[in-house]
Order: C-alpha cells, then structure tokens, then sequence
C-alpha cells in the first residue's frame, strides 16, 4: 500500500497498522458488544419485573445470564481497555505506534469472529450455554448443550487476542519511551496497562487450561472434573478462579489508570502521591493472584484455607486505600471544576468504593456462606465493574475524544448522560444489596412475593440506564460529525483560567498546558 498513497474505504480498516484506527476498531467493537450485552441484561431485568415467568422460559433465562456476563467481560470492557491503550500508550511515552504493528492489527481482525461464533451459539440447537458466566464443571461438562464447543473455541480465540495485545503493550512501553522518559515518570494510564499487561499473560493461558480440560471431558473421555472416573469438580473452581480473580483486577486497574490521569486535570494540582499509586498497582496485581478461593468459601475447605483467603483479600483493601486516599487529596483544596469527565471520576471513586466495602463483607468467610449465591453478591460486583470499568471508560472517552476527533462535544449533552447513568446505575443496583441480604438466590428466573418491589426498581433502573447508553452513542458520533473545534488546549478551565501541571514529567497527558498568566 505504500506506493499507492493511504488505503480508503475498507481496506483502511482491514490493514491498518496504525495504532489509531486499530484503537478505534477495539472502540466500536466493545460498544457495540456493550449494547449487545445490555440487551441480555435487559432480557433478565424485564423477567425479574415481577413474580413468575412471564417472557422467558427458565432455560433461556440462564441462557442470558451467561452471555450477559461473557459478552460484558470478555467483549465490552477488555476490548475498551485495549482500545484506549492502543490509542494513548504510543502518544503517552512517545513512541511513534506500537511496538508490534501487524500483531496488533491481527489480535484485532479476530475476535469479530470469536463473537460471531460465540453469539451464533444462542442459534444453535439445544441453545446457547445456560451454565452462568463462570461455566462450573459438571454442568459445563456432563450437562452441556451442544454449542459449548463454540463457546471453548471462541474463549481460545479472545485469550489469544488478549495475550497479543498484552505482549504488545509491554514490548512497546519497554523498548519505545522517548529519551527522558523513565519508568517513574511514565503517565499513570501507561503504568497500570504495563502491569495489566502482565497479569493477562500470566492468567490467559491458565483460562486456556481449563477450557481444554472441558473439551477433553465433554469430547475424549477424560475425567479431570467428573468424580466417576476420579477427577474432581472443585478442581475446576480453583483452576478457573486462578484466572477469574486477576481478571476481576484486568478490568479495574487501567480504570485506576484513567481517573489518576482525569482527577489531577480537573482539580488543576498535580496527582499526589504518584510512587505510592505505582506501589498500589503492583501490590494489588501481585495480591490479585493468592486470593482466588475466597470465591470458595462453601466448597468445604480445611479452616487454615478460609483463613489465608480472608486475611489476603482483606489486605487487597490497604493498596487499594492508599489509592482512593491519594485521589481525594488530589482534589483537596484544589481548584475542581465539573466536566463530564471529571464528575464520571468522582462518581468512580465513591462508587467503586462502595463495591470495595461490599467486598470485604464477601471476604469474611462465615459471613459469605450467607452472601454466597444471593443478589448481595451481584450487588457487590455490578458496583465495582459499572462505576468502576464502564464509568473509567467513558470518562476516558469524554476526556480524549476531543483530542481523537478534533471536536468538543456538548458538554450540557454530556452531563445529562451522567447523570442519567448515575441515577439509573444506583436504582439497578442498590437495591439487590437488600434481596441479597434477604435471602433472594442469583441467576434464578422467579422469586418469592416479598422481593417483589425491589426487583420492580431495580428493573426501572436497568432499563434507565440501558436506554442513557443509547444516548452516549448519540452524543459520541454527533461529536465526530463536528461541533466546536477543539484547541490544543481542550482543558482550559470553565472560568477561563489557565493552569499548568508540573506532574512527575513532562507532563500527564499528552495536552500541552498553557503557561500560567
């Protein structure tokens, strides 16, 4: 394509090596898969809007709970990630693209194919897999429908895709930071990818294991999860959970990474405490790896084991302390004003802190044999993931999209979308707490009269917050169609004043701060 001048039409986007276009395909790709797994939740929500079944049968219900969760996990959020780390590591350090141009254009192109063969399951006869999104053998295995096969391909796909991008990112931030850029002066977006990065390709082939494992007992007559022929299905928890809790940090710690960039901006004072933040990261990611069987407390483990996984969990809560801590006194005493962004990163911030204090309720091991299996526990991670994930993510997009397209977008229009999303995710999400504690069991189709009204409101929210999602889109394209032109000082502050930001070096964004008047 070289000699012929640049690619047009199609051909742009199927060929790309540009970091750019490549951030923007993984962008459309996870929206796209977000709407599509907002549809699944939806499905859920309009079943639980009362008593009894009224849309669905109970097998097409666990049906969308499983894609729900799969779609959200492994095509919403992942691919966002990914996306805004091709798009801003490059810029952030320097570099003039990713390290590995052609691999990342090919970790791309194949996981629209993973999807088409995931969702095309839901067509398959005998039906998409209705074993929920942590597939536990044996239902997995013994009870399987036919389409878990395509499930097993499509999980080997999006891992490879992950591991690619993952060695990608560290490859390029090891080898093209500009001169003068070292590693403690990396912006805190490119540290929490660098370390992100790590985790997804010390977990990703551990979730291939135990995907394989499945295919052989389900295809070759291996019992590695079927206690008939001496395997055990415990054994699939722990394999599976060795991979799930650092996966629960891959889609949380590149958020960490947003608001540390945003809070700073918006606050006009510089980010405190930057080492301790980039400790935090580490030690969350290393503590990410010992504490997988607390999602294990009822499996009947020796005592000696619930204690080690209590007193670890808790411990997740002191970096993670430390970086809530820092974000609040960042915003102590400065001069905050509240655009879009910056009220998508306070709201993360108490959110994510509210799904943190659940958290440690779910860590006390015998607490949790009464959480465990109830709406708490949904209640608890639908807090960190929604404010924590999605909200990073479109706090990412309103703080950047007018340096990716050249346009500002409709502040008021902004606004409105976040508050719409607040209230909607508040009213979805709040009150599962209280079924849960009463006793409502998850992934269940009907449920007792007494845990009617809550379900009723939370249903209102989710279709509220669904509906605000359809509104983002809007805003988005009208925004690249045009609009203001955005400066090459986008965040000037709403009352005119300039400010400057002497971060750990050069600066935390790629902006360019204006000198102070």
């Amino acid at each position: 394509m070289g000699d012929h001048g640049p690619a047009k039409g199609l051909s742009r986007w199927l060929f790309t090596t540009n970091h750019k276009d490549i951030g923007t395909l993984y962008l459309w790709f996870s929206f796209a898969m977000f709407l599509v797994g907002g549809i699944f939740a939806l499905v859920i929500r309009a079943e639980l809007f009362e008593p009894g079944l009224q849309i669905v049968q109970p097998e097409f219900f666990n049906q969308m709970t499983t894609m729900h969760g799969l779609v959200m996990v492994f095509g919403a959020v992942m691919p966002a990630f990914v996306g805004l780390a091709n798009w801003l590591v490059p810029m952030m350090i320097g570099a003039p693209d990713m390290a590995l141009p052609r691999m990342n254009n090919w970790s791309f192109w194949i996981l629209p194919f993973a999807f088409f063969m995931m969702l095309s399951s839901l067509f398959v006869e005998g039906g998409a897999p209705n074993f929920g999104w942590t597939f536990y053998a044996p239902l997995s295995t013994t009870y399987a429908p036919p389409s878990v096969t395509f499930f097993i391909f499509a999980v080997h796909i999006m891992g490879a895709s992950s591991i690619m991008g993952s060695i990608n990112i560290i490859a390029t931030i090891m080898n093209l930071r500009a001169p003068g850029m070292t590693y403690m002066k990396m912006p805190l977006f490119v540290w929490t990818w660098f370390i992100t990065a790590y985790l997804l390709i010390a977990v990703m082939p551990v979730l291939a294991g135990v995907v394989t494992m499945m295919l052989m007992d389900i295809h070759f007559g291996t019992s590695f999860f079927s206690a008939a022929g001496g395997g055990d299905p415990v054994l699939f928890q722990h394999i599976f959970w060795f991979f799930g809790h650092p996966e629960v940090y891959i889609m949380i710690l590149p958020a960490f990474g947003i608001v540390s960039q945003i809070i700073p901006t918006f606050s006009r004072k510089p980010l405190f405490g930057y080492d301790s933040m980039v400790y935090a990261t580490a030690s969350i990611a290393f503590l990410s790896f010992i504490v997988w069987a607390h999602h294990m407390f009822t499996v009947g483990m020796p005592l000696a084991g619930e204690l080690f996984f209590m007193w670890a969990t808790m411990l997740i809560a002191v970096p993670t302390g430390v970086k809530v801590f820092n974000w609040v006194t960042t915003m102590f005493r400065g001069s905050i004003s509240f655009e879009t962004p910056m009220l998508f990163s306070i709201a993360f911030v108490i959110l994510f802190t509210i799904g943190g204090f659940s958290g440690l309720m779910l860590a006390i091991a015998p607490a949790d044999f009464q959480y465990h299996d109830t709406y708490f526990v949904v209640a608890h991670f639908h807090y960190v993931l929604v404010p924590g994930a999605i909200f990073g993510i479109m706090a990412a997009v309103y703080y950047w999209l007018p340096k990716w397209c050249g346009n500002m977008y409709d502040e008021t229009l902004g606004k409105t979308h976040f508050w719409l999303s607040f209230v909607g995710l508040n009213v979805t999400f709040f009150p599962m707490h209280f079924v849960g504690l009463a006793g409502m069991p998850r992934r269940i189709p009907d449920y007792a009269l007494q845990f009617a009204d809550f379900n009723q409101i939370a249903s209102v929210g989710a279709f509220l917050f669904g509906a605000s999602q359809v509104f983002f889109m809007f805003i988005v394209i009208k925004t690249i169609m045009g609009g203001k032109k955005a400066t090459d000082q986008v965040w000037e502050s709403a009352e005119g004043l300039e400010w400057t930001i002497p971060s750990p070096a050069p600066y935390h964004t790629f902006t360019t701060p204006p000198e102070v008047k």
